[in-house]
């Protein structure tokens, strides 16, 4: 079988989404994506977990490193991003040759960031993590599971970008069925590689970085082979593996802009460990832990964001805005209902979750109070994403960044300022701090792409009335 006739074996056909009812492509994307969060987050507990059982400074450990691990993360899911656009893009004007030079780019791309965030990683961790202020053993801690996390770097962008080549073409599958393995690998790995046994020694921290390497090059190899199927890195579909400074610029364009944004969360966190630094470990502990249960909270929702950006890209391609304007409609309403479920549950629920991760009665204090503010606030992460999402889908990814800046530096460095030194307000004044923001830059972003979606749709002469499937 060619690769060619091979190319939707595992996908949604190209012209099914921009033909077939939004409201059933929404739920055929966004549902695998959303198993496929939860299992990455219950990865990412499982880590917390142990990591908790190990000791208190363990856990903040992970808590102070999650910074620096999303700066590698956000460089791999930016460039995978910027690709589903521009991949997206061209298989809805039905341009396959120009959707495998930019899939076959992204991968080379990928593998050049690696060298980068190796150099920068390994160079300016002792400082940023003695700015939060990590010293001696506790430093000691945060850097040896750091550096092993830098050793295996290229496997996680490489990850990124094959899942990006998928998840362009509409498979969200793959992505669902690596992390549920994954997953129940690393509840092996992590404890044996911790405490040691069958032949290995006790690695302690330095042991949950290795067990995500290692997860991460299975991904590489299971996802790799799902994308090679789809025909699209293939030189006879048009792939070039030769670096092309022009395809290279193109997603970098859309890719760097999507990686900053994301890397203004890392720097939030960073912003945000540094004010609760002041309040002790059992604050940053406490936020680490309560973070975890957000992200559980949202994944049902989080699904929506790859369905925007897939059909976003694939029908602004096409030309179909009315569809466009479909895909908005139908993520928003979805991430409503499955929110009110999810905030309801973390408000009443807020001081039980907590102690799933601590046996610390003051870190469980401070993480539910803060949870039972974060359930008002969880809808407002909804609009914003999608919302975001649909705009990179249009390649139009630099409001994200613009958003993220005010959102994750400008605002909370002065909000918080002001609430803990000088209006004296605790922690609580971080916390409704973070929810004034948040709310704030959602209802931003609703106006902006509403606004630039309609540009769009009279540009291309298609504004939407009658409506989309």
């Amino acid at each position: 079988m060619s690769p060619v006739e091979d190319s939707t074996a595992d996908g949604l056909p190209g012209d099914d989404l921009t033909t077939a009812p939004i409201p059933q492509l929404v739920r055929r994307l966004a549902i695998p994506a959303s198993v496929g969060f939860f299992f990455n987050t219950m990865y990412n507990v499982v880590d917390t977990y142990f990591a908790g059982r190990w000791s208190t400074d363990a856990l903040a450990a992970l808590s102070l490193s999650f910074p620096v691990f999303f700066i590698l993360i956000a460089m791999g899911s930016g460039f995978s991003t910027g690709a589903t656009a521009l991949i997206g893009d061209a298989l809805g004007r039905r341009d396959r040759p120009a959707a495998a030079a930019v899939a076959a780019q992204g991968l080379v791309l990928g593998l050049l960031a690696t060298l980068v965030i190796m150099v920068v990683g390994y160079a300016s961790a002792p400082s940023l993590y003695r700015m939060l202020g990590a010293e001696e053993e506790y430093l000691d801690l945060c850097l040896s599971y750091l550096h092993v996390i830098l050793a295996g770097s290229g496997f996680i962008l490489t990850f990124y970008m094959f899942n990006g080549i998928l998840n362009a073409q509409g498979d969200t599958r793959a992505f669902r069925d690596y992390l549920i393995a994954a997953t129940v690998a690393n509840v092996i790995m992590d404890p044996w590689f911790m405490y040691g046994g069958l032949g290995l020694p006790a690695m302690g921290v330095p042991g949950i970085a290795l067990a995500t390497i290692i997860a991460q090059a299975g991904g590489v190899v299971f996802l790799g082979r799902r994308a090679r199927r789809t025909g699209l890195l293939w030189r006879s579909t048009g792939a070039r593996w030769r670096p092309d400074g022009a395809i290279l610029g193109a997603i970098a364009a859309q890719g760097i802009p999507a990686s900053l944004n994301m890397m203004t969360v890392a720097i939030g966190i960073f912003v945000i460990t540094y004010y609760l630094s002041a309040f002790g470990q059992d604050a940053v502990a406490a936020y680490g832990a309560a973070t975890r249960i957000e992200q559980i909270i949202l994944l049902p929702a989080l699904g929506l964001n790859v369905a925007a950006l897939t059909l976003a890209a694939q029908n602004g391609g096409a030309r179909r805005f009315d569809r466009v304007r479909s895909t908005v409609r139908t993520c928003l309403t979805y991430g409503m209902l499955v929110v009110l479920v999810g905030s309801t549950l973390m408000f009443i629920g807020a001081d039980w979750l907590m102690a799933r991760f601590t046996d610390s009665a003051a870190v469980v204090a401070i993480g539910g109070h803060y949870l039972r503010i974060a359930a008002f606030i969880e809808f407002a992460y909804v609009l914003l994403f999608v919302n975001l999402s649909v705009l990179q889908g249009l390649k139009l990814p630099i409001f994200a960044l613009w958003i993220g800046l005010g959102r994750q530096i400008v605002a909370p460095v002065i909000l918080f300022t002001l609430a803990t030194r000088v209006w004296d307000l605790g922690l609580d004044g971080v916390w409704w701090s973070i929810f004034g923001i948040t709310w704030t830059a959602a209802l931003v972003a609703v106006a902006f792409a509403l606004r630039k979606v309609d540009v769009l749709a009279s540009r291309s002469g298609n504004d939407g009335v009658g409506g989309g499937p």
